[in-house]
């Protein structure tokens, strides 16, 4: 028996990891995706825009 209580966790972790990959690879894409995508390309642009905008009094 001491065989069983050494595979439980190792079973139980494998389980749980195989249902986390499954939840994200669900929730990729769908309805969500053009919101998701509108908002990483907004903050994308924002973080250029700040970094390509000329400093005050700078030489």
């Amino acid at each position: 028996m001491d065989y069983v209580s050494a595979l439980v966790p190792p079973v139980v972790m494998a389980v749980f990891f195989v249902g986390l990959i499954v939840t994200i690879v669900k929730t990729q894409g769908g309805a969500n995706k053009a919101k998701e995508d509108a908002a990483v390309d907004a903050a994308v642009a924002r973080a250029e825009s700040v970094r390509q905008s000329p400093e005050a009094g700078g030489a």
